[in-house]
Order: C-alpha cells, then sequence, then structure tokens
C-alpha cells in the first residue's frame, strides 16, 4: 500500500491546479506545469487540496499512485520554492564562468567547454561552486548531472566536478618496494 499517495498536496495561495479530465494543470504567474494521471489513478481537488487515490486494486494503479502524487508534490514546490543543486570545481586550474546563456568550463582540457544553459534554467557561478536552480526537478538534476559528467572526481587526488554533498572514497596512491 502505498503512504505517499495516501497524503494530500495542499495547494498553496498563488498557485491555480485546474483539473481537465486526466490532465492537472498547475499554474502560477506566468510558470505552467501539466501532468496526465492517465487511467490508474484518480484526482479529486477538495479544500484546497490534491487527493490522489487508485482506479483498481492491480500492482499497476498502485505504483502510479504514489508516482503521480510525488510528481505533482514536485511540481508545487518547483513552482514555490524551486530546486537547486550546487556543483563543486576541484583541482589547480579548473574553474568556471558564465557568458551570455552559455557556461563556460576549464577543465583541464586543451579546449574550454561551452555548455548551453537549457530554457527555465538559471545557473549562478560563485568561485569554485556551480548553483543550478529551477523550477523542474528533473530537468535541474539532467542539468547538474551534464556538467559533472565533464570531469567526475578521480578518487586519488579527488579532482574534478563533484556534488556538494557527495563523499569521494579515496584511494591510496603507489607505494615504493623498499
Amino acid at each position: 500500500m502505498s503512504r505517499i499517495g495516501k497524503q494530500p498536496i495542499a495547494i498553496p495561495s498563488g498557485v491555480e491546479v485546474k483539473l481537465e479530465g486526466n490532465l492537472l494543470k498547475f499554474k502560477k504567474g506566468n510558470l505552467a506545469k501539466e501532468l496526465d494521471t492517465k487511467a490508474h489513478v484518480n484526482v479529486e481537488i477538495k479544500d484546497n487540496n490534491i487527493l490522489f487515490s487508485p482506479k483498481g486494486e492491480d500492482r499497476q494503479s498502485r505504483a502510479y499512485w504514489g508516482t503521480y502524487r510525488a510528481l505533482a508534490y514536485n511540481i508545487v514546490i518547483g513552482l514555490t520554492q524551486g530546486f537547486s543543486k550546487t556543483l563543486e570545481i576541484n583541482g589547480v586550474g579548473y574553474k568556471a564562468a558564465l557568458k551570455g546563456k552559455i557556461l563556460e568550463l576549464s577543465l583541464g582540457f586543451s579546449h574550454p567547454i561551452n555548455y548551453n544553459i537549457p530554457e527555465g534554467i538559471e545557473i549562478v557561478v560563485d568561485k569554485n561552486n556551480v548553483i543550478v536552480k529551477g523550477s523542474d526537478k528533473q530537468v535541474v538534476g539532467q542539468v547538474a548531472a551534464q556538467i559533472r559528467e565533464f570531469r567526475p572526481p578521480e578518487p586519488y587526488k579527488g579532482k574534478g566536478v563533484k556534488y556538494s554533498d557527495e563523499r569521494i572514497i579515496r584511494k591510496a596512491g603507489k607505494t615504493s618496494k623498499k
């Protein structure tokens, strides 16, 4: 039984939620998101809360029940607070700079890496930290993963791009024979 699916989602002030058939529409200011609940989940808007329930007792309906509730909750949080991921750049000469809608990374290659910032994502560079912000949790995580992928941290010196809360397990270097 889903524990997440049972919990109602409180609709904060300023966020409009409409149910049109299977489509759940969220709107705050000029930001709008949609969630298609398909045929597995019933959605109800009651007393400024969004309630989810499975349509059937089959395994698939119960699985979608918690999933769609979590997706809807992430949309509400994204519209009100937003999401962010912080990346750290470690290494001699490794740096990042913003040039308009392009993030320029110098990560020890013979050429700089230019990363085009997608729509709806804001990037802030602060010394050796790159902060990725946005209203869509999946897109923020994907952009942060793509930036990290350019130079993942290596286990010997810890050089590379890592998440700020990531712990790198270090390896011992070579030892000489006596």
